[in-house]
């Protein structure tokens, strides 16, 4: 079993910060890419930022959604299974249900299986 929890969600002014985690647990052998998606009400989900495996280091390659370059960055450590989305400058056009994304190898009885694991999401609010 593998489990990815979000947390950091919550309600903010416009302009204001937010810091987003997402923390994988369970049988794992390795995560590969990591990623935040949104959905805002009534939006098909869409994808905010991923960060690749980086190899031993934490410094995986970054992509980001045109919307978010230069207010959002994302990282993370892989001693912890954590990916972070830290959020600058938001507006309200952010407001979204925040779902944490990876591609996990974990143990299931004596095989190792790859598949793609979502958090439960968590709500950002953007508002005055």
């Amino acid at each position: 079993q593998v489990h990815l929890v979000e947390s950091g969600g919550g309600l903010v002014q416009p302009g204001g910060s937010l810091r987003l985690s997402c923390a994988a647990s369970g049988s794992i052998f390795s995560i590969d890419a990591m990623g935040w998606y949104r959905q805002a009400p009534e939006e098909e989900r869409e994808l905010v930022a991923t960060i690749t495996g980086g190899g031993r280091t934490n410094h995986g390659r970054t992509n980001y959604a045109d919307s978010v370059k230069d207010r959002f960055t994302i990282s993370r450590d892989k001693a912890k299974n954590t990916v972070y989305l830290q959020m600058s400058s938001l507006k309200p056009e952010d407001t979204a249900v925040y779902y944490c994304n990876a591609l996990i190898t974990a143990y299931q009885t004596t095989r190792l299986v790859t598949d793609n694991y979502w958090g439960q999401g968590t709500q950002v609010t953007v508002s005055s």
